[in-house]
């Protein structure tokens, strides 16, 4: 966070392309678009912009009461998957000129364009606005491609033309991904669009995000990207296998077709009382969905070829992931704690937009809640160098 000095001379300054006031303090989507048009930094300033939330458009106090509720609010809205891809951004409460204010401060994306509900904002001097065309282009020419995550690299041999299926990418990806009103407006070609969405890399290559959610033969290029799932019957996996598939395809496809295999395996039990008539699964479908697309989105795609397991026993499920914990997240704190890092954010962006997640880092608490208001027992997760294993147990009567 900027010091009180600095702060208060962003003040004096005024609305600026770093600087935004407002008396509101319970418009949220205000607050995402102020977000957003800092992160994307059209001046090219490299520096941070700050929200300061209890001021006027003049700067003066507006003497708001800031309390811990609305900077819980405030430090929520980076991970309600409305903002994408994710701002880095500090909340804080200040004492400026004897004014209480909110801070929200946003620094510079380095993987621009950011978008808020599939619109990209921008700020130049005080005014904001929607980024036309042009100046998507400007923000796409910004990007620090060495600081770029893996599944944000080019796939060498692969080409726009020849290895992604355009039809889904127009028909399915994009009006997922970019508000109708910029697709009503739009002038752009399908390689702008491409290139805005965080999917061609600066040689013009596909990305290893859009070959595995739009490429015509993903595993060409990634020979461990699907999932395989196998059933015995028993407890151990040399008992006889009573049902088995491997789940192909883009990352879409698989998860469309895992549900499938998931809902298909799924028992359950009806328990009569009186002249109700109650319904109990051995395991409740969408906890054990959660945790697979976790184990899709959180997995290594760079240097592993092993596929996502799904082992399904006569009293509990596996599933398991390869690679291991990543950035923040340490074997010590997982899943005991609100950190949260992505190894593929920009998967993490498609599948968000493909509406496969509501809001990232809820996953796990998920999870938890669902499997005991079941009552299942909790899951059990086991972190190791190469694999991160989740394991739900079946419902007992």
């Amino acid at each position: 966070m900027l010091s009180d000095a600095e702060l208060i001379r962003l003040i004096k300054g005024g609305e600026s392309d770093r600087v935004e006031f407002t008396t509101s303090t319970n418009d949220l989507d205000k607050f995402r678009v102020a977000m957003c048009a800092f992160a994307n930094d059209l001046p090219n300033h490299k520096k941070p912009g700050v929200l300061f939330i209890g001021l006027d458009d003049h700067g003066n106090c507006a003497n708001l009461r800031i309390d811990d509720t609305l900077l819980q609010k405030l430090g929520g809205l980076r991970a309600d998957g409305n903002i994408l891809p994710f701002p880095i951004m500090s909340v804080d409460k200040k004492y400026l000129r004897n004014c209480e204010v909110a801070i929200i401060q946003v620094e510079p994306s380095e993987n621009p364009p950011v978008r808020v509900k599939g619109c990209c904002w921008i700020r130049s001097g005080p005014r904001r606005a929607q980024a036309t065309a042009e100046e998507e282009r400007h923000l796409v020419e910004k990007r620090r491609w060495g600081n770029l995550p893996y599944d944000m690299h080019g796939v060498t041999g692969a080409t726009l033309k020849d290895d992604l299926d355009m039809q889904k990418f127009q028909s399915e990806y994009l009006p997922n991904a970019v508000s109708t009103d910029v697709l009503r407006e739009n002038q752009r070609n399908s390689e702008d669009q491409l290139k805005a969405l965080r999917l061609v890399a600066r040689d013009g290559t596909p990305t290893v995000t859009a070959i595995l959610m739009l490429g015509t033969d993903p595993i060409r290029w990634f020979p461990g990207a699907y999932i395989q799932f196998v059933r015995y019957d028993g407890n151990n996996v040399t008992d006889p296998i009573i049902d088995q598939d491997e789940v192909h395809g883009t990352i879409s496809d698989q998860l469309r077709q895992a549900d499938v295999l998931l809902k298909r395996n799924i028992s359950t039990a009806l328990e009569i009382q009186g002249s109700r008539h109650i319904e109990n699964p051995d395991y409740p479908y969408l906890a054990l969905r959660e945790i697979l697309h976790n184990a899709v989105i959180h997995r290594n795609y760079e240097n592993s070829h092993t596929p996502v397991r799904i082992t399904w026993l006569s009293d509990h499920v596996e599933i398991a992931s390869p690679g291991s914990v990543y950035g923040a997240v340490t074997k010590q704190n997982f899943a005991k704690s609100n950190v949260t890092s992505y190894r593929n954010p920009t998967i993490a962006e498609a599948m968000k937009n493909q509406g496969f997640m509501e809001r990232f880092g809820r996953g796990i608490p998920i999870v938890r809640q669902m499997l005991a208001e079941n009552g299942n027992p909790a899951p059990e997760f086991c972190v190791e160098d190469n694999f991160v294993f989740a394991t739900i147990h079946r419902w007992q009567s």
